[in-house]
């Protein structure tokens, strides 16, 4: 069977992969401590204002507009469509903000501005959805680990839950070392990620388990490079087509999706890297061998027992 595959040694590399990977989260981490995560205004609390232009607004002009009537450190993003757009203010409660930045926007401008939506988001509710959305991170990695640990063996679960914390890690960090704005769509594009490299693992680990009832003369090492490389095209073809939808999605989807594109497209890389290195490395480490995965013989009551 392997006589017949090309194999990439992707095991021979697990050490230099092994080192790539703490690098890589000793600056996620890293950046995360010293930088913090750049939050928006869902975690934070704030207001958001949206109005419509007749023709299509300069957002640049916009922010200028905004920083000579007081309004500093507005986040302006447009909403859909390049007439409509929605402004972001980290200022406290004021039933009267819409009408304000209305008025600073309309001074000037020729066309007529209609004022749509004024909310404030407080700082308890951010709280809370910072909580909540940290809780529901965790709770999701235990999931899975249970549900590895019933569909495979312990130790695919162990593995597979190390994968998917990397993967959250480099993704979260990137953005606390770049600074991006991380929020609420930022956090659904975290938790699309981990459902993504589950995918894979999950696919790699089928191969895997099955290659170690099959191939009796095969090490470990070649049982997991075998089935690396049966899993190969599959792995990178998904990547490959769901990359091209998430580099659409990045520049042509407008700013209000970019952070969830640009998080889906680092977990993405991040995510089938992980799956070809550190979900296998990681068996590797535990030892992962053929008795972990053939069923104990069974004894002759258990034999007897089970006749009909």
């Amino acid at each position: 069977m392997s006589a017949h595959l090309k194999t990439y040694n992707f095991m021979g590399l697990r050490k230099l992969a092994t080192i790539f990977s703490v690098i890589l989260l000793l600056v996620s981490i890293g950046s995360m401590a010293v930088r913090g995560l750049n939050f928006g205004l869902d975690f934070t609390g704030g207001s958001l204002v949206e109005v419509g232009y007749e023709q299509e607004a300069d957002l640049n002009n916009i922010r200028l507009q905004l920083q000579n009537a007081g309004f500093d450190g507005a986040v302006v993003q447009t909403f859909g469509a390049s007439t409509d757009i929605l402004i972001r203010l980290g200022s406290d409660h004021d039933p009267k903000l819409g009408d304000k930045v209305l008025a600073a926007l309309q001074e000037g401008e020729t066309q007529s501005i209609e004022l749509r939506r004024n909310e404030f988001v407080g700082a308890q509710v951010g709280e809370e959805l910072r909580e909540q959305g940290g809780l529901g991170l965790l709770l999701a990695l235990f999931m899975i680990m249970v549900y590895v640990s019933f569909r495979f063996q312990l130790k695919f679960a162990v593995g597979a839950v190390v994968a998917l914390a990397h993967d959250v890690l480099i993704v979260v960090g990137f953005f606390a070392l770049f600074q991006i704005e991380f929020d609420l769509t930022v956090l659904a594009a975290v938790l699309a990620v981990i459902g993504y490299s589950l995918n894979d693992t999950i696919v790699v680990a089928d191969r895997i388990r099955e290659n170690f009832r099959k191939l009796r003369n095969e090490t470990s090492m070649e049982i997991m490079n075998i089935s690396l490389n049966q899993t190969l095209s599959r792995t990178l073809m998904t990547s490959l087509t769901t990359l091209l939808v998430l580099v659409a999605l990045a520049f042509f989807g407008g700013e209000m999706i970019h952070g969830f594109a640009i998080a889906l497209l680092v977990g993405v890389f991040v995510g089938t890297y992980s799956s070809i290195y550190v979900a296998a490395n990681a068996l590797i480490m535990m030892g992962l061998c053929k008795e972990d995965l053939i069923p104990p013989p069974k004894d002759d009551q258990e034999a007897i027992d089970e006749l009909p």
